[in-house]
């Protein structure tokens, strides 16, 4: 005997038991989010295979009569018999078959999924004397018979004739599926197909373009592996933010007590997060590296002391107005400079640091310097073309700095593009102009022109002699044209000597810089 199960006794148990699912009627309209008509919508039954197409005005219907069930299920042939007790049935394949049987109070007596051909003494199961409900399912086509222990019937799985054979509505809904041209595709659960729906569709975003090499513009972010973790957002080492004197000729300045420091591997870097971090959203990421004779800390703490540190991270702390960026100032290794391939290391295990335990977009790290900072960036820019997207170098200069070379050391030079942008004064006798411009940023255009047919980047330093440069009064910035659209490259100069935050006609209240760099980082 088998084991009852908690009771069903109601109304429409027996419906869904004894009742035909014959006939049905789905209408609907699709539109937009405006609530435009969608004409030309895709809506489908998954798995009915049913589906018809949205008219002028976004409607559809979807009908099926009990003769198009039977037709469609005798695309599935089966037969079946049940003769005193007996359940026996054949098919053409070794689809599955579901066999449950109730009593009449809606228990459950039982339940099992047999292979191909076959047959099952039912009357094992069952109590003598009594009536029972079989639900025999062959695919999507089912059979619901009336029976006793001694009583015969026999039926056909796919037979015309057989008006019970029926498709339930699935477990927890059948599948409405919608799909249009230029929106996301939907699927929605219907608890019964003779209803009416309304169904809006969200446009798609726009498919984003792959590269061989590099990211689209205004591409979608990429977490890094430190999303969703909950980081530890406090300095390991402990400094003195106070009143700085440096050389005591700015006895007045203030701090940004903001930053914290941290040590990786015996180096020191300080960290700016914004005030609301959120370990889910991907941030951007922006080093800042100090000149010579400068420090981490005076990048990262600074405020007005001197037009070298006029606000943290080369003013670009004070630009991100909505706190979209995490802002990190590296220390040099050797009494304020930096040296070379250890630098480098650092740099690459400080990044991967960050991105192992904060949740940055690791498609937008960007990294800026002044003067010796200027010819680290630079340096980096050489060598780290997958790991940043754009640099921003301050009266850089290509010589007194160690320098990737092509396929030597560990960090050796990329024949890749990489975003570049210097600010240089023409009057600067410490990085010489010409050597920038002549050296530096044509480097850079070598491996920035517009990809050819096989998606290899080509020369764009034939265009260096078409640079407008400063000549009085105003500054000047030049946006090549021959560079690839996802690899600007822009070069601005101005009347001053060897310095970064530049002002114009010697107003001395703004630097024209800061939002300038801001604006050059933002377009990714």
């Amino acid at each position: 005997m088998g084991k009852h199960i908690s009771k069903l006794c109601t109304t429409a148990f027996f419906a869904a038991l004894c009742g035909t699912a014959s006939a049905y009627t789905l209408t609907g309209t699709v539109s937009d989010s405006d609530r435009a008509p969608i004409v030309g919508a895709k809506v489908s039954l998954t798995n009915l295979n049913q589906s018809t197409t949205t008219d002028d005005n976004g409607k559809f219907t979807i009908h099926e009569d009990e003769e198009d069930m039977a037709i469609r299920a005798a695309q599935k042939p089966g037969n079946f018999s049940l003769n005193s007790g007996v359940l026996s049935f054949t098919q053409g394949s070794s689809s599955p078959v579901q066999v449950k049987v109730f009593d009449m109070m809606g228990n459950q007596v039982f339940n099992k999924v047999l292979q191909g051909s076959g047959s099952i003494d039912l009357s094992a199961v069952v109590e003598a004397q009594g009536t029972y409900l079989a639900r025999v399912k062959l695919g999507s086509t089912q059979q619901t018979i009336r029976f006793n222990a001694s009583g015969n019937y026999s039926g056909s799985f796919g037979a015309a004739s057989s008006r019970a054979l029926l498709k339930e509505v699935a477990p927890g809904g059948e599948p409405l599926q919608v799909t249009a041209d230029g929106f996301d595709t939907l699927v929605v659960k219907l608890s019964s197909l003779d209803t009416n729906v309304e169904i809006k569709l969200t446009k798609s975003a726009p498919t984003e373009e792959q590269f061989t090499f590099g990211y689209a513009l205004k591409n979608a972010p990429r977490k890094s592996k430190g999303c969703g973790k909950d980081p530890v957002l406090k300095g390991t080492k402990q400094y003195q933010c106070q009143k700085k004197t440096w050389d005591n000729p700015w006895p007045n300045a203030s701090v940004d007590c903001s930053a914290q420091l941290f040590e990786i591997n015996g180096r020191e870097y300080y960290v700016t997060f914004p005030q609301n971090y959120d370990k889910n959203k991907p941030y951007k990421l922006l080093f800042a590296n100090h000149c010579m004779g400068s420090s981490a800390n005076h990048m990262a703490t600074w405020v007005s002391a001197d037009r070298d540190h006029i606000s943290p991270y080369y003013a670009q702390k004070a630009q991100d107005t909505e706190g979209n960026y995490i802002f990190v100032a590296p220390q040099g290794n050797d009494n304020g400079t930096w040296n070379g391939e250890e630098d480098h290391k650092f740099i690459h295990q400080l990044l991967t640091h960050l991105e192992d335990n904060y949740c940055i977009d690791t498609t937008r790290v960007f990294a800026t310097g002044f003067s010796f900072g200027a010819m680290f960036t630079n340096s980096l820019s050489w060598e780290m073309q997958n790991r940043l997207r754009a640099v921003a170098v301050y009266a850089v200069a290509a010589y007194n700095i160690w320098l990737p070379n092509y396929g030597k050391g560990a960090y050796p030079k990329q024949n890749l593009p990489i975003a570049w942008m210097a600010v240089h004064g023409k009057q600067d006798n410490m990085c010489n102009y010409n050597s920038a411009r002549d050296s530096a940023l044509v480097e850079i255009l070598r491996h920035n022109g517009k990809a050819d047919a096989n998606g290899n980047f080509t020369d764009a330093s034939a265009e260096k002699s078409q640079l407008k440069e400063y000549t009085n009064g105003q500054h000047v910035c030049y946006d090549f044209t021959t560079v690839d659209p996802r690899f600007p490259v822009k070069f601005c100069s101005h009347g001053a000597d060897h310095q970064w935050s530049a002002t114009d006609n010697g107003d001395n209240s703004k630097s024209w810089v800061p939002a300038l760099v801001h604006e050059f980082f933002e377009q990714f």
